[in-house]
């Protein structure tokens, strides 16, 4: 492949083709030849669709080979670029291709600035330039990203960092898909970030005065104001004391109120906010808010580090305990019959630090107010259904929800079933060939869970079973085949490894259908795998036979097919 020599950064990557190098922050990054080529295909295609087709004829131009080649070299792709979850660079377009989304900038190599001509680093897809607006004698960090709608101000809860949050993953595509519809302008709060530290407690008045200054140094005469968590008064405020700079108000898991008091029952005892208090002020920069406002990441090692990291960058220690005493002393109840502007009231029905009742008050004391109760228990946006909860913003703000294509995983999927079922049934009788059926189903689980594989569902009186790596797969089918031998029962088998669209549990899409396909062509006793599957495990030491080439129903192409040998 020849692309010509070029320099290209996208995100914190450098991919050089006259060097065949990709780094990120100068350290290399070790990519095969064809997934070096890949890579480069898309980086340089202008965030066109590529075709699947197009892309296996440039990236093997003198070998035939399977489409589940193209979804290995993906998969293997986002995996170094750290995008397996997110689709930060690559995204699926389903039975199409892939297109990459990620803002590129070709560089000029002799000076290592962006050429003429290149991405300015201002969409949706890149991070933004830090900037800084005077508020009084205190300099607010900002940022604005994207310019596809309306002016939108994110303010954010206690602790930020405009920059740092693009190197965390869930936050990163949060905020990317606010760009996506707005022109999003963030900040970090003055005591946060990169704002100014400020020894005092800031009032409203003053946080209201720093939005004022960032919204003026961007530019912007109207926004839409999005507070999450502790921002949430404060853009209350902003609302009630400037209707005509305010287009819309978007509230998330934040409360007029965070302390209990004789007329706010549903607010945070002070015995709890204490106890909360002195666990943030001890373990603060080690990651102890994921325990407390992210359930559903906190047992993950990799993101606890990089929210640990995120603490340390956002504020101090005394910096967090400045920003609590602001937290206990927050009422706005009396501000909420002022706001005239459309608001959105959103929160987590599990909320762990502001209790839905708090978002339901919000709604009931703003005139017009419209209230979407979310499912889960995360209090950062940013983590959980993400995706749900910007959904709802962005038809808040623009009137209709983006389609979303599925979320896509590479697997093994292995499909099993029994040979002769019917007629054995018939000769055993309903309840002897019950007793027998949930036999073989206590084996096939066994095994399922012996290898790390993870069952999908019962299908008739076989399974659909997914696994991360092919070999351990074939080695699973195995074992239940020779295991159910000794209830005198022969399954088939059948695996093929390609990109399965994820719904809810199941697994939908064409790799799906083609390993059913592939078991219906097994005989008894058999284990039948795809080409794809044999090329993927080479130099496990499984061996196979030859089955030839076969027409599976309703999938294209034709298909070599292999019995696992042993």
């Amino acid at each position: 492949m020849d692309s010509g020599e070029q320099i290209l950064r996208f995100g914190p990557f450098v991919l050089d083709t006259g060097q065949h190098t990709l780094s990120r922050a100068g350290r290399p990054i070790a990519l095969t030849p064809k997934l070096f080529d890949l890579l480069t295909i898309l980086a340089s295609s202008g965030g066109r669709l590529m075709e699947k087709d197009a892309l296996m004829k440039a990236v093997w131009p003198d070998a035939v080979v399977e489409e589940g080649n193209l979804s290995k070299g993906v998969f293997l792709l986002r995996r170094a670029l750290g995008d397996t979850g997110v689709r930060e660079f690559i995204e699926t377009v389903p039975r199409v291709g892939y297109r990459f989304v990620a803002a590129v900038e070709q560089v000029d190599p002799r000076s290592g600035a962006p050429s003429a001509g290149s991405e300015n680093g201002r969409e949706a897809g890149s991070v933004g330039e830090t900037r800084y607006a005077r508020s009084g004698d205190v300099h607010i960090a900002y940022q604005v990203v994207g310019n596809r709608g309306r002016d939108l101000v994110l303010v954010p809860g206690w602790v930020s960092h405009v920059e740092y949050a693009w190197e965390e993953p869930n936050l990163s595509r949060f905020l990317k898909r606010l760009a996506s519809f707005s022109r999003l302008i963030l900040l970090d709060r003055r005591g946060t970030g990169l704002s100014d530290r400020v020894a005092e407690v800031p009032s409203l008045e003053e946080r209201m005065d720093d939005v004022r200054a960032v919204m003026d140094a961007a530019g912007s005469e109207q926004a839409a104001l999005f507070g999450i968590s502790e921002g949430g008064p404060m853009c209350i405020t902003f609302a009630a004391t400037y209707p005509r700079r305010t287009t819309a108000l978007v509230l998330y898991g934040t409360a007029a109120r965070m302390m209990r008091s004789a007329d706010y029952p549903i607010g945070i005892p002070d015995e709890a906010f204490e106890i909360f208090a002195q666990r943030i002020g001890s373990a603060w920069g080690t990651g102890v808010s994921t325990d407390m406002f992210a359930p559903s990441i906190a047992q993950d090692e990799a993101l606890r580090r990089s929210w640990a990291r995120f603490e340390r960058f956002a504020a101090s220690p005394a910096g967090i305990q400045t920003l609590m005493r602001m937290l206990y002393e927050t009422d706005v109840r009396h501000v909420l019959p002022s706001v005239r502007v459309p608001t959105l009231v959103l929160h987590r029905q599990g909320d762990p630090a502001t209790r839905a009742a708090g978002g339901r008050y919000l709604a009931e004391h703003i005139a017009g107010a419209r209230y979407v109760e979310l499912p889960g228990s995360d209090h950062f946006a940013w983590v959980g259904d993400a995706d749900g909860l910007l959904d709802e913003v962005e038809e808040f703000l623009t009137g209709a929800r983006t389609a979303r294509d599925p979320d896509r995983v590479l697997v093994t999927i292995l499909f099993t079933d029994i040979a002769g079922s019917t007629a054995r049934a018939a000769s055993l009788g309903d309840q002897r060939w019950r007793d027998l059926l949930a036999r073989h189903n206590a084996v096939a689980r066994r095994e399922i869970e012996r290898f790390r594989g993870r069952e999908v569902k019962a299908v008739g009186d076989g399974f659909l079973a997914a696994f991360d790596g092919p070999a351990r797969a074939i080695r699973c089918a195995c074992a239940i085949r020779d295991g159910v031998r000794a209830l005198g029962i022969e399954i088939r088998a059948g695996l093929h490894t390609g990109e399965c669209e994820v719904v809810g549990d199941d697994l939908g899409g064409i790799a799906v259908h083609t390993g059913a396909r592939v078991a219906a062509s097994a005989a008894a006793g058999e284990v039948l795998v795809s080409g794809t599957v044999k090329d993927l495990v080479a130099g496990s030491g499984l061996r196979f036979a030859d089955r030839g080439t076969h027409q599976l129903p309703g999938v294209p192409g034709e298909w070599r097919l292999f019995a696992v040998e042993g």
